[in-house]
């Protein structure tokens, strides 16, 4: 064994040691976000903070005046509905999972703290898998499901970088970073090999990159769609008199309103969906440098533009009146279905000129 592959091996084994250290911290986040909600629900201010509420006359928006041949008219100004549902629930967003409690907010520091270690540990997990074989960690499923799980982490904490408020998010998120690390690490594993000859281009940096991003993003913005789902069911009931389970009491009241998380989603999906327009362009550039052909309705190459077409779809139907609400949220979720099949459907189960789960 030459002295370069050695140390080609030497890394991968760091590599898989760094990404096993990086799911024992994402353990330990995932048991202070859960302290953090059961801290959290015993506090009255969660209990109270998400009761509807009547918007009072003084708060409406007010007339406009307008001067008119020596007189003045007034003139009611047009009513803007930000809410996605209909009917007239002015609710405001709850406390947050700490529910106002100080010991909560506490092991919720906590939690976002182990979450920015776990994440720096695991991306160092993914560059020394990238040293070992002397190019872009995207050669797999393996490293595409470590990379996908750092960049949706990444978009988490810049988020809270940016002081959005997604702390609410850490629990779903990193429940689902552990899924994806376990299903990394025992099904999806690969001993690090080179690329096939069609992936030796630098269109894999822009391509496969943006895609990973794109990935994150969605997931984020799905997360927030199911949790809008359940949160609008939840002020639609305390609306029409009902009384939600307890349990659904203590989660729901202290997220953000439905009309905040809607709003959420939108944004999110909406950042990202030109950028997923690139990625398809690029892919399709890349497509006529390797195999001659910008387009051929490989598996691989049709569900992306299925997704791109089901997402095109919702961002209309979110911008359509009769659409908003839940009908629009269905279809972000359709759209991020399709997403996860065609990242993970399609290269495991299906043969195309994009299979390299390497399984």
């Amino acid at each position: 064994m030459t002295l370069a592959a050695a140390t080609n091996e030497n890394l991968a084994s760091i590599s898989n040691v760094l990404i096993y250290s990086a799911m024992a911290v994402y353990t330990l986040a995932f048991f202070a976000y859960i302290a953090e909600w059961l801290f959290g629900s015993r506090s009255k201010v969660a209990r109270t903070a998400a009761a509807l509420t009547t918007q009072p006359d003084a708060q409406k928006t007010p007339a406009v005046t307008v001067n008119k041949a020596g007189g003045t008219a007034v003139l009611e100004r047009p009513k803007v509905t930000v809410r996605a549902a209909a009917g007239q629930r002015d609710v405001p967003d709850g406390p947050g999972a700490h529910g106002g409690d100080e010991q909560g907010d506490l092991y919720g520091r906590i939690a976002i703290s182990l979450t920015v270690l776990a994440f720096l540990v695991e991306l160092g997990g993914v560059v020394t898998r990238a040293l070992s074989v002397e190019r872009a960690p995207w050669g797999n499923m393996y490293e595409f499901n470590i990379t996908f799980s750092t960049v949706a982490v990444g978009v988490y904490l810049g988020l809270l970088t940016l002081k959005k408020n997604v702390r609410w998010l850490g629990l779903f998120l990193i429940t689902s970073v552990l899924l994806d690390l376990g299903l990394a690490v025992t099904v999806l594993y690969t001993a690090s090999d080179q690329l096939v000859p069609a992936l030796h281009s630098y269109w894999l940096y822009i391509h496969v990159s943006t895609a990973i991003f794109c990935g994150a993003v969605f997931y984020v913005g799905a997360v927030g769609t199911i949790l809008y789902l359940f949160k609008d069911s939840y002020e639609s009931k305390l609306a029409s008199g009902g009384t939600p389970g307890t349990f659904a009491t203590s989660v729901l009241e202290r997220l953000p309103s439905s009309a905040s998380l809607d709003k959420f989603s939108y944004r999110v999906n909406a950042a990202v969906f030109p950028l997923w327009t690139f990625t398809i362009i690029a892919g399709a550039i890349w497509a006529g440098d390797a195999w001659g052909r910008y387009w051929g309705w490989d598996p691989k190459e049709t569900w992306s533009f299925i997704t791109w077409v089901a997402y095109a779809c919702y961002l209309h139907a979110r911008a359509t009146a009769g659409w908003k609400g839940r009908k629009a949220a269905y279809l972000a979720l359709i759209a991020f279905g399709c997403w996860l099949f065609n990242y993970y459907g399609v290269n495991i189960f299906v043969s195309g000129k994009h299979s390299y789960a390497g399984v």
